[in-house]
């Protein structure tokens, strides 16, 4: 569904009138793996961001590099889009990407201070406003935030010269084994000027072609070729203790936030060496310490708000404009513990790895282990919706302890209209929730060539409400058995952390492993 398809979408629901499920099919893919080939651990994928417009994607991977893709069909119809719409002929392909460029980031590093090793790997990338045909991004490992800058640049060469530098050189004489012999025949170097000189040394006396001076023109400089650079701008180093988990731009497009476990820095791009404490959790007493900042993000539109969530399930909502330090929230956002259902695990399950303000700004979507949870930042008794991803695995969490997958770390993202929701699971799985009114929408999808061979639709019984009529929302999408549609057992080795939706079409972006996916509908 393009643009146009999504924006009717909208309408729709905004109505009360319920949405189809999306019928996902295969577009691309890049880096897939053959059967048997073995994956480089730097070659995984660790992050994954479309820009503002959907026309350029990102990746990081585990081994410091940032790959660019770029989308190629709305170009191909950029010149014929006039005359289409003269013909009422309607543009319905779905988008299209090629790889544009790479560069290496990040390199491992070592701090001799704390005898502690430096990842290359990409925790994260934003993309910062274009500008003058270039694109600018920022990139992080755990210790070190970069500002980039990639554009196209031509490559000029001189050409249309006076003499034929095959048989001159710049300032010396002329090689090669054709010199001419005769000693009444002139030689002439690049610049015109005379082999005549005393000891076969340049002369200054500039001798002209037997055409004379009508002959002589100017050289030119011609554009051969352009090539991609990636430079980097800035460095944003040395504002972390702890390993920094988020980084997100504002919305006046000069200042962005970046977070590790105990606190966040505000920065301007356009200053390195400084940044602002505005939120601090650590204790004076680190033994008092009960939960840590997993994920932040600004507001989409207002430029003094952002939230970030925490380890215990809750989601803090800020507004810069009350304090220099922000350790005081407007808003809080948790749901409330059901008596008697506390156990070892309640805490590590209810983590918050991911969240995600919606494009208008007004919902919230978190993910943690079990569930993806919508919030309104208009009520914070609990989340408006709940889905459930990993309900089946609660008899097996002791297991996941074992093999530390119950800490693995899931993200999640909305479409465009905020429709839809998606997130990631294991056996490089992915779903998919509607979030509109009446929406039964709970897709199971496989990050193959044919994702919907293991599509599970699982149908909500009874009446849905109203997200703004919702006082304790409404659940969806359990999943009663640890296998799937084909019988199998889960793998757990085989995560899908990373994904992105398109800002404007039904187009998903699955990192699985080294591979890249993506999905339209």
């Amino acid at each position: 569904m393009n643009g146009a398809g999504s924006a009717e979408a909208a309408a729709l629901a905004s109505v009360g009138v319920p949405l189809q499920p999306l019928e996902w099919k295969f577009s691309q893919v890049f880096g897939e793996r053959t059967a048997g080939e073995e994956v480089q651990e730097v070659d995984i994928i660790s992050a994954i961001e479309f820009d503002r417009t959907g026309n350029y994607l990102a990746t990081g991977d585990r081994g410091g590099r940032v790959v660019l893709f770029e989308r190629t069909d709305t170009r191909e119809h950029d010149g014929q889009r006039r005359d289409l719409e003269r013909m009422d002929i309607s543009i319905n392909r779905h988008p299209e990407f090629r790889y544009k460029t790479e560069f290496q980031s990040h390199e491992p590093e070592f701090d001799y201070l704390r005898s502690l090793e430096i990842e290359e790997k990409i925790n994260k990338v934003r993309w910062c406003q274009s500008a003058n045909g270039a694109l600018f991004l920022l990139s992080t490992n755990d210790k070190t935030i970069k500002f980039w800058k990639v554009q196209e640049k031509k490559v000029k060469k001189v050409c249309d010269m006076n003499v034929d530098p095959e048989n001159a050189t710049g300032n010396g004489p002329i090689l090669g084994s054709s010199m001419p012999t005769s000693s009444n025949c002139k030689q002439y170097t690049a610049n015109g000027g005379s082999l005549d000189g005393p000891f076969g040394f340049p002369s200054n006396d500039f001798s002209f072609s037997p055409g004379g001076v009508p002959n002589l023109h100017l050289p030119m400089l011609t554009c051969h070729e352009t090539s991609i650079v990636a430079r980097c701008r800035r460095t944003y180093p040395h504002a972390h203790d702890y390993h920094i988990n988020s980084i997100s731009n504002n919305s006046d497009g000069e200042t962005f936030i970046s977070a590790d476990d105990l606190r966040i820095n505000l920065w301007n791009l356009e200053i390195c060496n400084q940044s602002f404490n505005i939120v601090d959790v650590k204790p004076a007493n680190m033994e008092d310490l009960t939960e840590v900042i997993t994920s932040a993000e600004f507001h989409p539109t207002h430029c003094n708000m952002l939230a970030y969530s925490s380890s215990k399930g809750s989601i803090r909502l800020i507004d810069m404009r009350q304090s220099a330090l922000c350790d005081s929230h407007s808003k809080l956002f948790e749901e409330k513990e059901v008596p008697g259902s506390k156990s070892f695990f309640t805490e590590i399950i209810a983590s918050i790895s991911d969240i995600k303000f919606a494009k208008d700004g007004r919902h919230i979507l978190s993910r943690d282990y079990m569930n993806l949870k919508l919030w309104d930042i208009n009520m914070d008794s609990g989340p408006v919706a709940s889905f459930q991803v990993h309900e089946y695995l609660r008899p097996k969490l002791c297991d996941l302890y074992e093999n530390d997958s119950i800490f693995d770390k899931f993200e999640c993202c909305l479409s465009g209209d905020g429709l839809r929701t998606a997130t990631g699971s294991y056996s490089n799985l992915f779903r998919v929730f509607g979030c509109s009114e009446g929406s039964t929408e709970a897709s199971t999808l496989e990050a193959t060539k044919n994702p919907m061979r293991r599509q599970v639709q699982t149908l909500l019984s009874g009446s849905s409400r109203s997200l703004g009529t919702l006082s304790r929302g409404f659940r969806r999408g359990a999943d009663n058995t640890g296998v799937n549609t084909n019988g199998n057992a889960f793998d757990f080795t085989a995560k899908l952390l990373h994904l992105a939706w398109h800002p404007s079409d039904n187009l998903l972006a699955c990192a699985a492993s080294n591979s890249l996916y993506m999905y339209y509908a």
